[in-house]
């Protein structure tokens, strides 16, 4: 039979609910196997539950469709039914209909390898499936804070000197068994964890060959991923997103909920690490910053980069959560960059101008105009503002635009002058001058502008007033809207 359509949670070992005394339940037939788990339970008083069934239940019956005089015959078809769905368990309830459980469902059980527990009178099929939901709850519970605590040591690991090693220390450490690194010539280039042995050793070496990209075909034509068991222990290979050949093995003696993810992240970081060794494009950034710290200027040290001309993008994640060192790594991988800052609620990534900037699935991003070193400033503010159109927009990419505009028509020295002069009665207040300019270029829209600058709605009515009055302008007049813009521009 197919794998079992699962709900996303953990699933419940039988052995701990029949440790819930509060439940009294006891098995009676079938395997004391620990390995046994629920993935949920289901009442059912059906003669055939199969169409029921979905795979992985504790299916509860009191035994009300069990004829008169039912015999062995009965009994069988039923179990084998069960056992043919996937059926997990099954739970027999004593009272009111019987006084026992039958016993040739008991032999039933036992000849087909079904758990089958007695649930006594004073416990209701209703309190066994609370019991299953709350030991779900804090499998799950303590799954996310695994895989959390794992994350924060993976990126702690990253930022040491020897981070490739200390990646993969960590995760062979988190999954409890081994990690190995493969470079594009199937070299092992580093390792950690336990030695599984010569013969697990040959079979992930060629399991990472299976995903390991080649020059003459498709990037898409081989598996992200692929798994194995070999000698008791799940084999699984990753190819790192780097495109460069590289390949992360793990070895481990069994598979956790929360390993994949684990694994993933990993997976993440030593793709940008291992991009940036193999390319040398760490050296060339870290050059660049010692001569940043040494007083060059930013035109001279761009170069080292890797490119002359750069656009600059603000992301936000879709979730309140703000954003980690590892969610910001898996947005500039996404990106095609290594150049990422968070600074808050807000990641920034510097991108070279020719990779094309798309939507990132979990994320609203705001993209600047190609700017030279000289205006890479300048170029982060229009990300910012791209950033709080977006999100007041529910845009998931939002780029300033780059073509040239009628200010140009104006000498630049007069505009400035201009726009000084114009905006001087709110120049001293930061907060209106930038909720008039949102509130502008979000015409008008009180809940926009709220958005966009996570104040209320009354907030920006109060601070839009008290821009009128300063400035003894109409601005629900179209030209000193227009006219204001432009100023607005200008700073």
């Amino acid at each position: 039979m197919p794998d079992p359509a699962v709900p996303p949670t953990p699933p419940v070992p039988l052995d701990a609910l029949l440790a819930r005394a509060d439940l009294g339940l006891r098995r009676i037939a079938g395997p004391a196997d620990p390995a046994v788990v629920v993935h949920w339970a289901h009442t059912s008083e059906m003669a055939d539950p199969y169409p029921y069934l979905l795979g992985g239940e504790l299916l509860l019956s009191a035994g009300v469709h069990v004829p008169d005089g039912a015999g062995a015959g009965y009994f069988d078809a039923y179990v084998s039914r069960i056992v043919a769905a996937g059926g997990a368990a099954l739970g027999f309830g004593v009272a009111p209909v019987h006084d026992t459980v039958p016993g040739a469902l008991v032999e039933a059980c036992e000849m087909h390898g079904l758990p089958l527990l007695e649930v006594p009178p004073r416990t209701t099929f209703s309190a066994v499936a609370r019991a299953v939901w709350q030991l779900m709850a804090q499998a799950r519970t303590a799954e996310l804070r695994r895989v959390t605590e794992a994350q924060q040591s993976l990126a702690a690991a990253a930022a040491r000197p020897d981070p490739v090693p200390s990646v993969l220390q960590q995760l062979a450490r988190r999954l409890g068994g081994r990690a190995v690194l493969y470079g594009p010539e199937g070299t092992r280039i580093a390792a950690a964890g336990t030695d599984p042995g010569e013969e697990t050793r040959t079979a992930l070496a060629k399991l990472a060959e299976v995903v390991r990209p080649s020059g003459q075909e498709p990037s898409d034509a081989r598996p992200s991923s692929a798994s194995d068991t070999v000698a008791g222990l799940r084999l699984v290979a990753h190819a790192l997103g780097n495109g460069e050949g590289f390949v992360l093995g793990t070895a481990a003696p069994q598979r956790d909920a929360g390993d994949h993810t684990i694994a993933s992240v990993a997976a993440v970081l030593l793709s940008l690490l291992t991009g940036e060794r193999h390319s040398g494009s760490g050296a060339g950034r870290s050059s660049a910053l010692v001569r940043l710290l040494l007083g060059a200027a930013p035109a001279e040290v761009a170069p080292l980069l890797g490119g002359d001309r750069w656009r600059v993008v603000h992301g936000r994640p879709d979730g309140r959560a703000a954003p980690d060192p590892v969610a910001a790594s898996a947005l500039g991988a996404a990106l095609g960059s290594s150049l990422v800052d968070v600074a808050g609620e807000v990641v920034r990534v510097l991108v070279p101008d020719g990779r094309p900037v798309e939507r990132v699935p979990g994320w609203t991003l705001g993209v600047s105009a190609a700017a030279a070193p000289r205006d890479w400033p300048a170029a982060d503010t229009q990300a910012a503002r791209a950033l709080a159109r977006a999100r007041a927009t529910r845009t998931p990419v939002l780029r300033h635009g780059d073509r040239p505009a009628l200010a140009d028509l104006v000498p630049p020295h007069d505009a400035d002058a201009h726009a000084r002069a114009l905006l001087a009665p709110i120049e001293r207040s930061p907060a209106l001058v930038d909720t008039l300019r949102t509130w502008l270029s979000l015409h008008g829209s009180w809940d926009r502008t709220a958005v966009a600058l996570d104040v209320h709605r009354n907030t920006v009515r109060q601070r839009i007033a008290r821009c009128a009055s300063l400035l003894d302008a109409d601005l629900d007049d179209p030209d000193v809207r227009m006219e204001l813009w432009f100023a607005l521009r200008r700073t």
